[in-house]
């Protein structure tokens, strides 16, 4: 895809998103490396960044899995930006230091335009564990919109989650 040639860089709403870099070792620690992101995420706790910089290098080779870090001055990494375009899902996570400025919002908004407009997904979908309320908010907030359904179970590291789906459709 032409469109996620390297290096990409999104902008708007006041945001730079662009690649993680191998710099970034100590902001993607900053971000990352905590048990509640773990909690909400698939990101790994304790966080490595060689491997995690490694793991995304490969999946975005494999099936073009974007991992992006949200700045807003192009340099300094405040969240993690997440679309996987196969899976037509998106996804984020904002540093507990940079909580509370609508980066988690502004930044959904912006991976859904990027997914609806330049990589011509008709429909995203963000997963949020049914007793994560802020990230409801997000999802309100970013014109997504709660699936009907039973929740997802998911197990991992002998806890028990459970997601519910919120979807945008491109209009």
């Amino acid at each position: 895809m032409d469109q996620l040639a390297l290096p990409l860089r999104l902008t708007g709403h006041g945001l730079v998103l662009r690649e993680w870099a191998d710099t970034d070792h100590q902001a993607m620690i900053d971000v990352l490396d905590s048990p509640e992101v773990a909690r909400n995420t698939p990101v790994p706790f304790p966080f490595d960044p060689v491997a995690y910089l490694a793991m995304i290098r490969r999946t975005r080779a494999e099936d073009g899995r974007l991992h992006l870090a949200i700045t807003t001055d192009g340099e300094t990494p405040l969240g993690l930006a997440f679309l996987a375009p196969a899976r037509a899902e998106a996804g984020y996570v904002i540093g507990r230091a940079h909580r509370g400025q609508g980066l988690a919002v502004r930044t959904t908004r912006l991976l859904t335009e990027f997914g609806h407009h330049t990589l011509g997904l008709p429909e995203l979908r963000l997963r949020i564990r049914t007793d994560n309320a802020p990230s409801q908010g997000v999802a309100r907030a970013a014109g997504y919109q709660l699936v009907e359904g039973e929740p997802e179970r998911l197990e991992r590291g002998g806890e028990v989650a459970f997601l519910e789906v919120w979807r945008h459709r491109s209009d």
